[in-house]
């Protein structure tokens, strides 16, 4: 699966993550509104569902205009402002919830996954299996780990470039996380 593909035909994504990713772009924003109203989502507003592969391809739109490190700070700013469970204090709950908080946003069919596995005392992979950036997965998984880090800690996040990759056709990206 490439990136900005609908895994399944009925798939949708409400409009609470389209409306925080048309203000995360800042400046930007009208841009991000007219690539939605482009693909057929105009006026999106909390509680109402759209299609995902119009929102992908608004999404795809408005990467070929900004880039990867606006896409990362759209990624970054998606888990800035949600609310999390009290029982996640820590980074490696916050990054098993990635994917508890993606299907709670997505619904209508297969959408992928976040998958968390532990790798050492201070370390995890992140694999993505779903059709949005490289980039923008990233920002997602640097905020979530910045949010909910040890305050002594220093985190870093790196895509794993030996294990394959969506901007290369692949299924998946697998990032390297360390505390």
């Amino acid at each position: 699966m490439a990136s900005y593909k609908a895994m399944a035909p009925g798939v949708e994504v409400n409009g609470e993550t389209v409306l925080s990713v048309v203000n995360g772009m800042g400046m930007f924003k009208s841009k991000a509104l007219d690539a939605l109203s482009a693909a057929g989502i105009k006026s999106p507003a909390a509680g109402n569902w759209y299609p995902q592969q119009a929102w992908l391809d608004a999404f795809k739109k408005l990467s070929s205009m900004v880039g990867n490190g606006t896409l990362n700070m759209i990624g970054r700013a998606i888990p800035q402002n949600a609310k999390f469970p009290p029982e996640i204090d820590g980074i490696e709950k916050a990054l098993a919830a990635i994917d508890v908080a993606y299907h709670m946003n997505h619904r209508g069919g297969e959408i992928g996954h976040y998958t968390f596995q532990k790798t050492g005392e201070g370390s995890s992979k992140v694999v993505c299996t779903n059709p949005y950036p490289c980039a923008f997965d990233r920002g997602i998984i640097e905020a979530m780990s910045a949010r909910f880090r040890n305050r002594a800690s220093n985190v870093v996040v790196r895509h794993d470039d030996s294990a394959p990759c969506r901007e290369k056709g692949a299924d998946s990206c697998t990032y390297l996380v360390t505390w």
